[in-house]
Order: structure tokens, then C-alpha cells, then sequence
């Protein structure tokens, strides 16, 4: 309930589509990224660093909320594997949701 309440809240400065897209990709990809092992999550982490680094690649609005979201709904893996650790996973988890394909841009225009 409390991330529910966190969610909204940042999602009102955002897009009404964005934060459909990031409900709908959160839903479509919770079980699957809950399964994840740290390997599989150092894979994904990288790998949209790696991209995001790319100066010549732009990712679609999709594809960003796919590694942003997926990234995000780790925590819930960590914080059921650490509970002593809920405070962390939780402010990662929002700091994930609130990403922005238009921060993303942004910070594509000024890479050049």
C-alpha cells in the first residue's frame, strides 16, 4: 500500500502514458524479474548501462521503462531477501519509478 501511495505521488509530475506504460511493463514483468538471480540482475543493470552509454543509440520509450521498471521491481526480490533492508530496497524501487524518458533524452543531447 505504502508503494502504491509513493507511486502515485511521483507519477502525477509524469505523463498519464508513461506511467500506464510503466504500470503495464511493472505488471507484465513483476514474476519474472522476482526470480531473478543477482546474475540475471547484473546482466539487465549492465547491459542498460552499457546502452544508455552508447552515444549513437537512443532506446525507445519502451525499451527504457523495460530496464528502468525491471530494475525497479528487483527490490521487491531484495527486500523479501532482506527485510532488515526495507527502508533501501523501497527508495530504490522509487527512484527507479520515477525515471523519465524525457530525462533520458536529455541526457542523450548532452552526451553529443
Amino acid at each position: 500500500m505504502l508503494f502504491i501511495i509513493l507511486f502515485l505521488n511521483s507519477a502525477l509530475a509524469q505523463d498519464k502514458g508513461d506511467v500506464n506504460l510503466k504500470e503495464k511493463i511493472y505488471n507484465e514483468n513483476k514474476a519474472k524479474v522476482l526470480n531473478f538471480s543477482m546474475k540475471d540482475f547484473d546482466r539487465l543493470f549492465f547491459e542498460f548501462l552499457d546502452k544508455k552509454a552508447m552515444p549513437d543509440l537512443i532506446l525507445t520509450k519502451e525499451e527504457f521503462y523495460k530496464f528502468t521498471i525491471q530494475i525497479a521491481a528487483f527490490s521487491d526480490r531484495l527486500e523479501s531477501l532482506y527485510p532488515d533492508q526495507k527502508e533501501m530496497a523501497e527508495a530504490s524501487k522509487k527512484k527507479w519509478f520515477v525515471e523519465t524518458y524525457e530525462d533520458y533524452l536529455l541526457s542523450k543531447q548532452s552526451q553529443k
